[in-house]
């Protein structure tokens, strides 16, 4: 099968390559990257090799893979047209944001550029999508939150939600269920020792909803600080919470392509 550009599976495997770094600084392995399509190993060492031969990949045998820059801004090209039809579905339609997903995964193939540019202005050019994550703009800049991961804050300090991980459906549902959305305020308010669970106060009210939180809830919540409190630790973890290697080379990509 001769692939291009244009192949959809070309744009997905680099969309899941930038995704994996987007939020952390490791980069993806062969093995990692047939897990996120669902694909065989087989078929992950094909489509590499065509991603190096297309100059959108870098990848070495055994070792992990990137984006070169062409790569990159075709990544962002189609993370851009995912992210703004899962804010449409939300926005316009009705969708609960554990929906828009796979809804996604099938219109942003099919739209033109001409549609896109029409609904970026229809939803008033936001910039992220409905789990918080960026939208970039059509040039390839990334407008990154202010973020840091929940489990970086200690005991006493107040954040707001700024970004969700939607890998898991049910896990968004169960947030809803508890009122957890974006710009939720919450108050960290102890730990068990041991890695155990964290407990987080929802809201601002007199008797506000405490939660306990395992790893992979506090794995996938990102939060902005609202301030600091005596004895804050949240300047300790700055150096670990600058930008991903991909996200930092996103403002240097070439212009995003048309998909």
């Amino acid at each position: 099968m001769v692939h291009s550009i244009d192949s959809s599976s070309v744009q997905d495997y680099v969309k899941t390559i930038y995704g994996f770094t987007e939020w952390q600084e490791t980069p993806i392995t062969a093995s990692q990257l047939a897990t996120r399509m669902s694909v065989a190993n087989s078929s992950v060492t094909g489509m590499v090799a065509k991603l190096v031969e297309l100059g959108l990949a870098r990848h070495e045998k055994y070792g992990p893979i990137s984006l070169t820059p062409e790569g990159l801004a075709l990544a962002l090209a189609m993370v851009r047209r995912h992210r703004l039809i899962e804010t449409f579905l939300v926005d316009q339609l009705g969708y609960s944001w554990d929906e828009v997903h796979d809804e996604a995964e099938l219109l942003e193939h099919s739209v033109s550029d001409t549609f896109l540019e029409r609904l970026d202005r229809k939803l008033g050019y936001p910039v992220r999508d409905p789990h918080g994550d960026p939208i970039p703009t059509p040039d390839g800049v990334v407008p990154r939150p202010d973020a840091v991961p929940l489990a970086f804050l200690d005991d006493g300090h107040r954040a707001r939600v700024a970004r969700i991980s939607d890998d898991d459906p049910a896990l968004l549902k169960f947030l809803t269920g508890h009122g957890v959305g974006l710009d939720t305020a919450l108050l960290v308010s102890g730990r068990a020792p041991f890695g155990g669970l964290l407990a987080v106060a929802v809201g601002e009210g007199a008797h506000p909803t405490v939660l306990q939180l395992g790893e992979e809830l506090v794995t996938a919540l990102w939060m902005e600080s609202l301030g600091t409190h005596e004895g804050c630790t949240l300047a300790d973890h700055s150096a670990e919470t600058t930008a991903s290697p991909t996200a930092a080379a996103a403002n240097d990509a070439p212009a995003v392509p048309s998909a």
